[in-house]
């Protein structure tokens, strides 16, 4: 019985260890899907306050500015899930929307698909956002990981 007990001391906070890092690995693989989406984004709808860059901005101009900042980034995160296409860009692509995400992703943290968002403009440690456009996300969370960093900071 007192074996058992000892095995079972011992496995208990190893399974919250080992449920932390699983978190975590998640809020990264997140993280990384979302920052990625953004660059996507900003590939196709780039912009320099006036002069169009990206190739859908180009085909798009109207859109663009309804979708892009003057930087050529989403306005928001919602921007990210449809982004409606007009004139020959979409009679040639056959598609009157283009969607980055199909959902905004839930923060593994929190539980919640509510994140912390950074402006261009902003610095990189920056906690309230301009509210331009989304350079930069992460995690709402106050909670520190097991290397002892805050979730957000990463």
């Amino acid at each position: 019985m007192a074996i058992i007990l000892i095995l079972a001391s011992v496995a208990m906070p190893l399974s919250k260890v080992t449920a932390k890092r699983v978190r975590e690995v998640e809020l990264r693989q997140t993280l990384r899907e979302l920052r990625t989406t953004i660059d996507r984004f900003k590939e196709d709808w780039d912009r320099d306050a006036t002069r169009l860059i990206g190739p859908l901005c180009q085909a798009n101009q109207l859109t663009c500015r309804e979708a892009s900042s003057v930087n050529g980034f989403p306005k928001t995160l919602d921007t990210l899930l449809e982004v409606r296409l007009s004139g020959e860009a979409a009679a040639i692509k056959g598609q009157t929307v283009k969607r980055y995400l199909r959902r905004i992703p839930t923060d593994p943290m929190t539980g919640k698909n509510e994140w912390g968002l950074r402006c261009y403009t902003d610095e990189p440690d920056e906690r309230s956002w301009c509210g331009d456009d989304v350079f930069d996300v992460h995690s709402t969370s106050e909670k520190t990981a097991l290397d002892g960093t805050p979730y957000n900071e990463w």
